[in-house]
């Protein structure tokens, strides 16, 4: 059994962390985050330990590895917002853990060169969650893509709405310079499942970007792709509305739509399978997407 630690407990999806260390069998010994609203760590690991400060999560992580203690960290969890990523795959390399990191690994590409410096100057590695390369729809048409035979690029049209309040602009998910904006804090699951099965970009263009919109073109190897991303409530299709659902995620290939849906929350589980079996996503893996989005986010939409 596993010792893990994490940072960024009371963050959206801390949760699907935690369940993914225990349905995998290991154990939650300490978490940290500023805030203390941390009541769902009950539902999986009551016995861990819960810091509010990180000078103290520091030096409880650390004595349990001087102290060579059965509880010593072997992995730290990071939820933490996207601009602290770095900084909290850094301490979990130094007290001589594992990284696994929410989607952005990083808000910049060069930020990984020194990760990767670290990884080898530590002896530990980095690990990312990009689950949608393990959803069984998205594996199913990246073969079928693999096995085609050479044809003009296919049509692709990818929409995603995930409608946010007000809040949203007033937190850390509200500025850029912390979250990477819409482009990178929403748009990075799927640049990256774009990427992998579609191949490398040859173009780009940029025809939209506000804080709560953005929409664009892809010229990859083996598709044209037409991308949106937004986070108004009157993007929701009225389909989608009519159902309940609080947020909306299309993809069609050459006309087809592409279920992907289903299962979506139950990847993360998958991804720590993957990583605890030492076949997990790392920094090679997360630098495509991580690259193009900041070209998306900086760039003028001229070709690359």
């Amino acid at each position: 059994m596993s010792n893990f630690a994490l940072i960024g407990a009371a963050g959206f999806v801390a949760p699907r962390h935690m369940k993914a260390i225990k349905e995998t069998g290991h154990r939650l010994i300490a978490a940290l985050d500023p805030a203390d609203s941390v009541g769902i760590i009950d539902a999986y690991f009551p016995d861990s330990d819960f810091f509010t400060e990180f000078e103290r999560f520091d030096r409880h992580i650390e004595k349990l590895r001087r102290e060579k203690s059965e509880r010593r960290v072997d992995y730290v969890s990071i939820t933490s917002p996207n601009y602290l990523h770095d900084a909290h795959i850094r301490f979990a390399l130094r007290v001589g853990a594992d990284a696994i990191c929410e989607k952005p690994l990083v808000l910049n590409p060069w930020n990984i060169d020194a990760l990767r410096s670290l990884e080898g100057e530590f002896g530990r590695r980095v690990y990312t969650i990009l689950q949608l390369r393990l959803h069984p729809a998205i594996r199913a048409l990246r073969d079928r893509i693999a096995a085609a035979p050479p044809s003009a690029p296919l049509e692709v049209e990818l929409t995603q709405v995930s409608p946010r309040g007000r809040w949203y602009g007033y937190s850390w998910k509200g500025h850029e310079a912390k979250s990477g904006g819409i482009i990178t804090n929403i748009g990075i699951h799927f640049f990256d499942m774009l990427l992998w099965i579609f191949g490398p970009v040859a173009g780009f263009e940029v025809v939209e970007r506000t804080p709560d919109r953005a929409s664009g073109f892809l010229d990859l190897r083996h598709a044209h792709v037409r991308w949106t991303l937004s986070l108004r409530f009157q993007d929701l299709p009225a389909s989608c509305a009519a159902a309940g659902e609080r947020a909306c995620r299309r993809l069609t290939v050459a006309g087809e739509p592409i279920e992907f849906e289903s299962g979506f929350s139950e990847l993360h589980t998958a991804c720590y399978a993957e990583i605890l079996a030492g076949r997990g996503f790392g920094l090679d893996e997360a630098l495509p997407s991580i690259d193009l989005a900041y070209r998306l986010r900086e760039g003028s939409g001229l070709k690359i």
